[in-house]
């Protein structure tokens, strides 16, 4: 421990960053306290549902607080969504009809969502085989949207219109709740009725705003990221326009089922405390991120965001410029996790990737992305991403571990 105590810490101020973020912190801790007072939360709203989870007050309390904070009009906040992925798969399969047409407007999505789409005759049942069309806009040499290649796309069968806040794999940055904002305006002008849907993976608490107060129709994300706050076990939620949650959820259990059903077996309570600390978690991780990003910086690697730069979601990229390197950090990463540190994460193939992929995750809940993780793709320019952490101390620990893991490899 007294060499990991003789690692500097970053040299450079970062101070008024990390008061920004708890300035921002205590902004969105009280809007949720008020939402917990407003819909008179208590002891009987934590016990959960069994069965076919009728009448479940708990559910249904819950479900309202998430619909205002985030801006909608309804919310599903459900155990059996089992991931970001599914949860965005019940609202295209419950939106989209055959012949309909979606556009991705902000590139390529996330690898787990190509096997949604398909291709026609596939016989998967994916959207393809189920007669609905996709299209991918590219973005712009400056990253940003290709305005002339989607007015050229639109046809009288685009239906929605898909935007993904994050950056998943890829090396554009991430879209602000402004730029989004921004994007959602020009649509308008262009397409007024089109239904505008955005993958909110990681993004939840980060800003004062989320997409649906800036003008979408619809939104998604798992409980096992951000809103989750580290306690939810699984789980996923869906908010927006009232007609269009309800599609999703008939898509997600059955039509006439939809939003009555669902039992939540045992989860409510920590639905409930994980969306209080939840405000909190995700500062946790934006100030480890924003760390990460001022350590390496002065390290001399390639970082997005830098330290300085706005912030939109919890994840950070360094580009570490060797296999070597990258292999090094997650395994670093790893051995500074809680759980099965004693575990040698190794690159191995994975569905969806064409190299390979190595991935460190000591969580204590499988895939949470709010818990410290890091992963990259074996390919140029060897780019680890980074997120989560669910306590700051636990990412700076875990970050010179990794720093004076790689000092050693070149030595």
């Amino acid at each position: 421990m007294s060499d990991l105590i003789r690692l500097r810490t970053s040299k450079t101020n970062i101070s008024p960053i990390i008061q920004q973020i708890e300035d921002r912190v205590e902004m969105h801790q009280a809007r949720l306290l008020a939402a917990y007072q407003k819909y008179g939360v208590s002891e009987s709203h934590l016990r959960s549902s069994t069965g076919y989870g009728y009448d479940d007050i708990g559910r249904e309390t819950l479900e309202r607080i998430v619909a205002d904070l985030f801006g909608g009009e309804l919310a599903l906040v459900r155990p059996n969504i089992v991931s970001g992925t599914h949860a965005i798969a019940a609202c295209l399969y419950g939106i989209l009809r055959p012949d309909d047409e979606w556009i991705a407007l902000t590139g390529r999505p996330y690898d787990t969502l190509f096997e949604i789409i398909g291709s026609p005759h596939d016989g998967t049942g994916s959207l393809a085989d189920l007669g609905i069309h996709y299209h991918e806009i590219g973005l712009t040499n400056k990253n940003e949207v290709d305005w002339l290649a989607f007015q050229q796309r639109l046809s009288k069968k685009t239906k929605l219109v898909a935007i993904q806040r994050s950056r998943g794999y890829s090396n554009r940055p991430s879209f602000t709740i402004a730029e989004i904002e921004s994007m959602i305006e020009r649509i308008r002008k262009i397409l007024p009725n089109v239904i505008v849907f955005v993958d909110n993976c990681y993004g939840e608490f980060v800003e004062d705003k989320e997409p649906l107060h800036v003008g979408a129709d619809l939104i998604a994300g798992s409980l096992i990221k951000n809103l989750g706050g580290g306690l939810a076990k699984s789980g996923g939620y869906i908010v927006g326009r009232k007609s269009l949650v309800g599609l999703a959820a008939a898509r997600l259990v059955a039509p006439g089922i939809g939003l009555e059903g669902g039992a939540t077996h045992g989860y409510l309570a920590d639905y409930y405390q994980g969306l209080f600390l939840a405000p909190h978690v995700v500062g946790e991780a934006l100030k480890g991120m924003v760390f990460a990003s001022a350590l390496f910086e002065e390290e001399g690697y390639i970082v997005s965001p830098s330290y300085k730069d706005k912030r939109t979601d919890i994840i950070q990229q360094i580009q570490l410029g060797t296999a070597e390197k990258l292999i090094t950090f997650c395994q670093a990463i790893q051995a500074a996790s809680p759980i099965d540190a004693h575990v040698r994460p190794e690159p191995s193939p994975m569905p969806g990737y064409k190299d390979p992929v190595i991935m460190a995750a000591g969580t204590f809940v499988q895939g949470a992305s709010i818990e410290l993780s890091a992963d990259g793709p074996l390919r140029e320019p060897y780019t680890v991403y980074l997120q989560g952490g669910l306590t700051y101390a636990h990412v700076k620990v875990a970050l010179k571990q990794a720093l004076k893991a790689m000092k050693s490899t070149r030595e």
